[in-house]
């Protein structure tokens, strides 16, 4: 076997969305042994680097750089030859005023292995979100992209009468610093003063903010309206059309920031739902879901062979009338270890389901099974007095959930005469975010709010956030029980009409639009 022969992939993480990161994007990250990555990229990118990766941060915001270009490059080159996978993860694309091409330069002297993956960059991406087209037929036919940086008490190196002769859209890229001498060179190269001007901060996230003015004015409003970096600069016609445009301050949840707690593996409607209506999300899994007994405790068979309190009941699946499912999460390891432990789908031939919400039905159904039972309220005392009273006398019911859940479902079925068989089956362990400053962006007032599906989310949630007050946090709750956790941690709570994704997503339009 030779040595492992690394390589290094250059990512654009696009202007800020989560959602406009590319698919080639999100995959290469995914793969990532080695994470290095740039200030501009925006956590819920961030979100998705790979909690096995290494991530090394190098900073590269204006005036502030954690790395030199010459050092980031050595990291480049060093990491790869160590054999790693390495992604360069860049804000915007890493080809316009990435320096991208300054990193390839010591790869390819080195015959170090490379892609590129071009980003969405915040030339066009930003405008289009703040409902400005960067070409329109009527007011111009070209599109110049300018950096608006500088050295400190340095001239601009831009033929700003060039610019001004081409009449066309103008986006200056990395300029809020330097606005006034921007909109003065423009005005000396001959520019008219009444030309539709605009500043765009933040733009694809929660924080987007614009100011459109002229040529003239743009420097003092935004000075007034105190626009700050990140944001770029756009010149021209179809500046005036922002208004006109504008779309995502139309969405119910334009400028609200929800983050959606939810297990790792399990990829989150609510979040998608959030999206659709407006609001950035930050899908921030704070549980990992694991199969029980696996690597912990074990059982041990009269045969002496280590098994697990599920595998246990796998092995008389003939016996139960009723199996019940609290969760999504108990159905998926359920149907995943019956397939481990080489049995199919008759093996549970003649047994009766019930689901605890719609959620938990909806997860069975994808694994080819109707619930027969799912109760209005989604609480365990619910689904315990429906089941109690929908099974034959002395039925024998599996249970198969978490380590710890509450008592309610199994007292109303035993109180009624039943024989349960309280299974763990599955078990949470908090999930930590390393390059994301939660604690920071509560204490900022960037996030709105939590979005909490389950009381151990709640619970996984806090203890994977030390350093966070909990009275900070406006936590959005699916449920009276998940509202209960919440509220004992000391958060402020708001609990959904019915235990359902869309009413918990009507709860926090609700919310942010009565803040």
């Amino acid at each position: 076997m030779g040595e492992k022969v690394g390589k290094v992939w250059l990512v654009g993480a696009g202007p800020g969305d989560a959602g406009l990161l590319t698919r080639k994007g999100f995959d290469v990250l995914q793969a990532a042994e080695v994470v290095v990555y740039d200030a501009l990229v925006g956590d819920g990118v961030l979100a998705l680097v790979p909690s096995a990766a290494r991530k090394i941060d190098v900073g590269k915001r204006a005036a502030n750089h954690t790395m030199r270009q010459e050092q980031i490059s050595q990291v480049l080159l060093d990491e790869a030859l160590a054999g790693n996978l390495v992604v360069r993860l860049k804000g915007g694309d890493p080809f316009l005023f990435g320096r991208g091409g300054e990193e390839l330069e010591l790869l390819a002297e080195h015959n170090v292995p490379y892609e590129v993956v071009p980003g969405i960059t915040s030339a066009i991406a930003v405008p289009a979100y703040n409902g400005i087209p960067v070409t329109h037929r009527d007011f111009t036919s070209s599109l110049h992209i300018i950096t608006g940086h500088k050295r400190e008490g340095a001239d601009y190196d831009i033929d700003f009468e060039a610019l001004v002769r081409t009449k066309g859209t103008l986006v200056f890229l990395m300029g809020v610093r330097s606005l006034p001498d921007i909109m003065a060179g423009l005005m000396g190269a001959g520019m008219d003063p009444a030309t539709p001007a605009a500043v765009l901060q933040e733009g694809t996230t929660a924080g987007q903010r614009r100011v459109v003015a002229t040529v003239s004015t743009l420097a003092e409003e935004a000075q007034r309206a105190g626009i700050q970096a990140p944001a770029i600069i756009v010149v021209g016609g179809v500046c005036g059309l922002a208004d006109q445009f504008a779309w995502r301050e139309k969405m119910p949840l334009q400028g609200c920031k929800v983050l959606v707690t939810r297990p790792a593996e399990v990829i989150s409607t609510m979040s998608e739902r959030l999206r659709k209506l407006g609001a950035e999300v930050l899908d921030l899994p704070a549980i990992a879901t694991v199969p029980y007994g696996i690597d912990s405790e074990k059982a041990q068979t009269a045969e002496g062979d280590a098994k697990t309190p599920l595998a246990q009941a796998l092995d008389q699946l003939s016996s139960y009338d009723w199996i019940a499912f609290t969760s999504p999460s108990g159905v998926r390891i359920f149907f995943d270890q019956l397939l481990e432990a080489g049995k199919d789908l008759r093996a549970i031939a003649g047994v009766r389901f019930a689901a605890l919400g719609q959620g938990t039905a909806k997860e069975l159904l994808g694994r080819g099974f109707v619930a027969d039972l799912v109760p209005v309220d989604a609480t365990g005392e619910a689904l315990g007095k429906a089941l109690a009273d929908a099974a034959e006398p002395n039925s024998k019911i599996l249970i198969p959930r978490a380590l710890i859940g509450g008592n309610l479902l199994v007292e109303a079925l035993l109180a009624a005469g039943h024989e349960v068989d309280d299974v763990p089956t599955y078990d949470t362990v908090p999930v930590f975010h390393e390059l994301v400053d939660v604690a920071g962006e509560f204490e900022q007032g960037k996030i709105f709010c939590v979005a909490f599906t389950s009381s151990s989310g709640v619970r996984a949630f806090a203890k994977a956030n030390p350093n966070l007050d909990l009275a900070n946090v406006r936590a959005a709750c699916i449920g009276e029980q998940t509202r209960k956790t919440a509220d004992s941690l000391g958060m402020r709570t708001w609990t959904a009409d019915y235990a359902t994704m869309d009413d918990l997503a009507d709860l926090i339009v609700n919310m942010y639009q009565s803040r």
